[in-house]
């Protein structure tokens, strides 16, 4: 397959809406919307005592609060781990001084291009960078086990946190 045409329908602050027409194997041509995305990390944050740093903040897309592991946009030519400790300050208060990379996914390969690189944080130490100011987040502390508790119960629905925690939770051998 190969992209023949591309259409820019929005331009936006976060992502790009794109009209993209291929071909396909058997000659014809179609259409595939595609979303747009700089990309993004998210980071497993873990103090000496095994529990991780959620935040809790309201996502329009799921019109509730959710628990989260930290997370952000990656800024245009900025390294991703330069926007997680960057991200981990400004959410969380706190600098890691150990950053592994976890690996990474794509969100939603077939209508995205979203890609989120994920990190373990840990000898986290105070440093706080201020907020975003459209950003209202919580920080809480909870156990390792009880975060994957929380996937469990339900109450950790978002994928980033969940794929990270359980990363990070195999890594261990949790």
């Amino acid at each position: 397959m190969s992209i023949t045409r591309t259409h820019l329908i929005y331009d936006g602050k976060v992502v790009n809406l794109a009209l993209y027409e291929i071909s396909l194997p058997d000659g014809d041509k179609a259409i595939r919307e595609l979303i747009e995305h700089t990309g993004a990390v998210a980071i497993v944050a873990l103090d000496d005592e095994q529990q991780v740093l959620l935040v809790r903040q309201y996502r329009i897309g799921a019109g509730d609060s959710l628990y989260e592991i930290p997370a952000g946009l990656l800024e245009p030519d900025e390294l991703p781990e330069d926007c997680a400790i960057r991200e981990l300050r400004e959410e969380t208060g706190y600098q890691p001084g150990s950053l592994q990379p976890m690996g990474g996914y794509y969100t939603a390969p077939g209508y995205t291009t979203e890609y989120i690189y994920l990190y373990l944080a840990q000898d986290l130490t105070p440093a706080p960078l201020q907020q975003d100011h459209d950003e209202f987040v919580e920080m809480v502390r909870v156990p390792l086990t009880e975060a994957l508790s929380m996937i469990e119960r339900q109450e950790i629905v978002d994928g980033k946190s969940i794929i990270g925690l359980l990363k990070v939770a195999r890594s261990l051998h949790l």
